[in-house]
């Protein structure tokens, strides 16, 4: 079967600058509104139901109802490893000198790439882990190490469970910011969410951007020999 009519589709769909900013936003790892998508796109609601609908009738987005709101998500975790991908394409092209952007500094330092961490964060984490023997990288994938199953179990994680979901366990992510690869897929997903749990790791406004509270600095310095 020919994919390229499809691809075409595809593409033709993630270059509106609108339902970009869309996707873009919902990397986050977040449901939102329409009404916080619209705000998100800067289009109007009609325009953004528009989108909407398109790009979930093409996979991209998943909706849920809960009462009278619909909520929509990225499709899953491959949807968000591409577009994380065609961030580091543009991040590569030669841009005009720009004011210094607080946003985008938070961002760079430290945010969710879905549903794992990326930025310094992420590569830093995924750099100690790799530096510590407890994560090797084999092919486009990594893989623990017996020390690293000791140190995520002690952690924490039930790495039997992350390992029966449908989902790849341990995957390479390149991140767009730092060109280095940062930890996903479901271990990746399971380090965020416990450093959440545990308060290592905070969401101080709506947003990809997170921050490691001091209580993580010395957490992740104890358990990953990760310096921030």
């Amino acid at each position: 079967m020919n994919a390229a009519p499809n691809f075409a589709d595809i593409a033709a769909l993630m270059g509106d600058p609108a339902r970009a900013a869309i996707l873009s936003a919902l990397t986050a790892g977040r449901a939102l509104t329409a009404t916080e998508l619209s705000l998100e796109a800067g289009v109007t609601p009609q325009t953004t139901s528009s989108h909407l609908a398109k790009l979930t009738d093409a996979g991209l987005l998943r909706v849920a109802r809960q009462g009278r709101h619909r909520y929509y998500r990225l499709a899953g975790p491959e949807v968000a490893q591409l577009l994380e991908g065609l961030m580091v394409m543009a991040g590569g092209r030669p841009q005009r000198p720009r004011a210094r952007n607080p946003k985008m500094d938070a961002v760079r330092q430290a945010r969710t790439c879905y549903d794992h961490f990326a930025g310094r964060l992420g590569v830093g984490l995924t750099r100690a882990l790799v530096d510590g023997g407890l994560l090797e990288a084999i092919g486009d994938d990594f893989e623990l190490t017996l020390a690293g199953e000791d140190r995520m179990g002690a952690f924490g994680l039930d790495l039997p469970a992350l390992r029966r979901q449908r989902r790849a366990f341990a995957r390479q992510c390149l991140d767009w910011s730092e060109r280095e690869p940062h930890l996903a897929g479901a271990l990746g997903a399971g380090v965020a969410d416990r450093c959440f749990a545990l308060g290592w790791v905070a969401r101080p406004r709506p947003g990809r951007a997170v921050t490691v509270t001091e209580r993580g600095r010395r957490g992740l310095q104890k358990a990953f020999s990760l310096r921030l």
